[in-house]
């Protein structure tokens, strides 16, 4: 009798911290899944009291996931921003910018002189809806926008191969994350801006270099804004693709 009496309290006493526990799992699982399925997308905001709520639990276990999921690498905390989905495979993203920056310009230019108007007025078109969706960002649709501007200008490209080069390319960034513009949304509104200036140069018969150059260019600057947001202390003496 003694014996249960001692083991009673000692069970009450860790009731409540094998609940949080459990609790801290769930939320970590739950979290997790959505990361893993891009529900989360890279750079998507993780709101605690927001989690806490769908899951109908305080915020402290929702706070021990995050902590769990951040030494895993998959969460980021920043001042005054707080959580958010971290950047996947960061140097390989890098890498396939910098690639696609040099590729994609070189398709872009041999393919401009055979580009039709109305191959221009569609991409046009892409470009006014992308202008659309900044008034209410979202930062998976305007990258999908993205994607179909640029395969219109370099879709009529005569080399194959440099066109399964940039396909490749783009593919491969699909894999590695899901949107820059999650990172720094303030370079869509600069994005939009340049891609009239790329279709003013093939409308109005431009050098093959200059279009190439400032294809390069555009694609490229993406990558330096994310460099300087995430990491600024890397970007001085970056070269310019």
């Amino acid at each position: 009798m003694a014996l249960r009496q001692a083991q009673g309290p000692h069970r009450q006493a860790q009731g409540p911290e094998a609940a949080a526990q459990s609790k801290s799992q769930q939320a970590y699982h739950w979290i997790k899944n959505r990361i893993a399925s891009q529900e989360f997308t890279p750079g998507y905001r993780l709101v605690l009291g927001s989690i806490a709520g769908e899951l109908d639990m305080s915020v402290v276990p929702v706070r021990e996931a995050i902590r769990q999921l951040e030494a895993e690498g998959l969460v980021t905390f920043e001042r005054n921003v707080g959580a958010r989905v971290s950047m996947v495979d960061d140097t390989a993203y890098r890498f396939s910018m910098q690639a696609l920056s040099l590729l994609e310009g070189a398709a872009t230019a041999l393919s401009a002189r055979a580009l039709t108007v109305d191959d221009v007025r569609r991409a046009r078109h892409v470009n006014e809806l992308m202008v659309e969706t900044l008034e209410h960002f979202d930062p998976r649709a305007f990258t999908a926008l993205n994607q179909e501007f640029h395969a219109i200008l370099f879709e009529r490209c005569a080399n194959p191969r440099l066109l399964e080069l940039v396909r490749a390319e783009w593919g491969r960034l699909g894999h590695l994350r899901d949107s820059t513009f999650s990172f720094v949304p303030g370079r869509a509104a600069e994005s939009v801006r340049e891609h009239e200036n790329i279709l003013v140069l093939i409308e109005t018969g431009a050098p093959l270099a200059e279009i190439e150059k400032v294809s390069r260019r555009h694609r490229s600057a993406t990558l330096d804004a994310y460099l300087i947001h995430e990491h600024p202390d890397e970007v001085l003496g970056l070269p310019a693709f």
